[in-house]
């Protein structure tokens, strides 16, 4: 009895079935968000999706995606989203909900080249293709599905050593959005260490000193000139515009509304100082010295350290949103087969992320809508927020087992 139990969970399992139950889910709240748009106050599609398909009109009658306020995204998000005015203004909502259940299938298979077993891989898979928060966040029309599919294609490409696909999604990925960036170094070191044991013995400068072989050369080479003309060839079509809005407007962006960000609050209170350009670069520092530390120390283990980069990213931001825990999320499902934490220990860090959360939406609630005054209760719950992620990831860093450059070696 038990074994026919086992059979018909690895059944239930099977890549195939999880991928089909992922797009039904999908698909049935793509069009049940149709029903509640139409039919009450609260709509279901989120604010982002309207911003772009406003854009890309814009785009269809020969002028420039940023004659709409607020779209600050590189112009090729409107042109792919062309469709939204010329066939159906629910295209955008299935390509994103096509790349979330893509995403699913290339977990699976950088899964499985990292030893895990068609059944196990496809477990962990379910953890993000079951998972309500990308769910919600694609069929809403959010564009965060676009992102998590362009890095676990870079990532899958590396394990292949394909170093020029991997490169082409890398500076497709960078392109879209700049927070990819922070994998650069530990994928200038893993690749210059792949299948080099003694780099690693010999120490960082030695390491530093073998990034320039020829694969290294290439994918750099590569995601540059992706990068770089997609970025001059929009340049060319709008302008300065292209620019500021894409990457500028992020570095300097000074944003006083409520969110999860310990700097929320000093951003709200020296909005209008002449400081607080100066403030607001600085608010970088931290992010870049965790990222510089994390990426030297774990590059070996590339899935690991780009989640470790990408929650470092998002927690010690100066703007942070719940979209944005999708971009590290999205590597959950690699990273807990190597996770040697017990069940009570697990479900514990799960609800202190929660629980997190949970206290800032109350003084966040009370603002929005009853219009009390809760910043500071807000900020302090920002810094709860922060504090409980930093220990989360001190958690997961203790308690992971990190693939080594020899353990790859074995498998390849």
């Amino acid at each position: 009895m038990a074994h026919t139990a086992d059979h018909s969970l690895i059944k239930l399992f099977n890549l195939r079935v999880l991928n089909s139950l992922a797009l039904v889910i999908r698909l049935f709240l793509v069009g049940y968000g149709v029903y509640q748009d139409k039919t009450m106050v609260v709509k279901y599609t989120d604010i982002d999706y309207h911003v772009f398909t406003d854009a890309s009109r814009f785009v269809t009658q020969g002028e420039s995606p940023y004659n709409r306020s607020t779209y600050r995204y590189t112009p090729l998000l409107a042109w792919m989203l062309l469709p939204n005015i010329y066939a159906t203004p629910h295209f955008g909502k299935l390509l994103f909900v096509t790349c979330d259940v893509l995403s699913g299938v290339l977990l699976y298979h950088i899964l499985c080249l990292r030893g895990l077993s068609s059944d196990a891989a496809c477990r962990f898979c379910a953890l993000w293709l079951l998972n309500p928060l990308p769910i919600g966040v694609s069929t809403r029309g959010n564009a965060e599905a676009l992102l998590s599919l362009l890095v676990l294609a870079t990532l899958l490409c590396l394990e292949l050593k394909r170093f020029f696909m991997a490169a082409f999604f890398y500076g497709l990925s960078v392109h879209m959005k700049i927070y990819p960036v922070t994998y650069a170094l530990p994928i200038a070191l893993y690749i210059s260490t792949h299948g080099k044991l003694e780099a690693q013995k010999r120490g960082v400068f030695r390491m530093l000193q073998r990034l320039f072989n020829k694969e290294l050369v290439l994918f750099a080479a590569v995601a540059g000139a992706v990068f770089f003309w997609l970025t001059l060839a929009f340049y060319c079509l709008y302008g300065w515009d292209s620019l500021h809005e894409t990457y500028l407007y992020h570095l300097t962006r000074r944003d006083i509304r409520h969110n999860f960000s310990p700097y929320f609050y000093m951003i709200y209170l020296t909005a209008e100082s002449q400081w607080s350009l100066v403030l607001g670069l600085v608010s970088f520092l931290p992010q870049l010295v965790l990222v510089l530390l994390t990426s030297l120390a774990f590059h070996a283990d590339l899935p690991f350290c780009c989640f470790l980069n990408t929650a470092i990213f998002v927690s010690f931001n100066k703007v942070c949103t719940s979209q944005y825990f999708l971009w590290y999320l999205c590597f959950l499902p690699l990273i807990l087969p190597r996770l040697r934490l017990s069940k009570k220990q697990g479900v514990g860090l799960l609800l202190l992320w929660f629980a997190g959360q949970g206290l800032w939406l109350m003084p966040a609630y009370y603002l929005e809508f009853e219009g009390h005054n809760t910043f500071v209760y807000i900020w302090l719950a920002g810094l709860l927020f922060l504090f409980n992620n930093s220990f989360i990831m001190v958690q997961i860093i203790s308690h992971y087992i990190p693939e080594t450059v020899q353990q790859r070696k074995k498998t390849e």
